[in-house]
């Protein structure tokens, strides 16, 4: 059976377009994920300490993978592009975020669903609305789009390609 999923994509390190571009052939490359969209590219203004801007996006994915599964797949490409965790909200090659999955609400110790900050974060809503705007999010009960109204989205700047 396969379930529609969110994740967000960020890099601020490195040749940032190629690395995002090259996790979207991956992604689609995967036996276990269908890639159905993903977003125009953002360069959007750090949240944390003083760094590079990031350039953010989302994509939407069927897969067949649990939440689990789907989370060591991303951490593995996460890897594969020399992704060093040091600081909390440092700088990095390549982060990927899952933030739904289906309507799933889940918590353990290793993974959230939906994520507990996507809400919060233009950087992740604006490219999320541009490809799945009327998603209800499990808990509030609404739309991607409702929830973008009314965000603060400055510093965040879509790429013409």
């Amino acid at each position: 059976m396969m379930t529609k999923c969110a994740i967000a994509l960020g890099s601020n390190l490195g040749d940032s377009l190629n690395i995002l571009e090259t996790t979207i052939t991956l992604l689609s490359q995967h036996p276990c994920i269908e890639l159905i969209a993903y977003s125009p590219w953002y360069q959007t203004t750090p949240v944390g300490p003083p760094q590079p801007d990031y350039f953010n996006g989302c994509a939407i994915l069927e897969t067949s993978l649990t939440p689990e599964d789907l989370l060591q797949t991303l951490l593995g490409i996460e890897q594969k592009f020399g992704r060093i965790r040091r600081e909390k909200w440092g700088p990095r090659t390549l982060d990927l975020d899952l933030l739904l999955y289906g309507n799933l609400i889940l918590e353990t110790s290793s993974l959230k669903i939906p994520h507990p900050l996507m809400l919060e974060r233009g950087f992740v809503l604006v490219p999320l609305s541009d490809i799945a705007a009327s998603w209800v999010h499990p808990i509030t009960k609404k739309t991607i789009k409702e929830h973008l109204n009314g965000l603060n989205c400055e510093g965040i700047k879509q790429l013409i390609n």
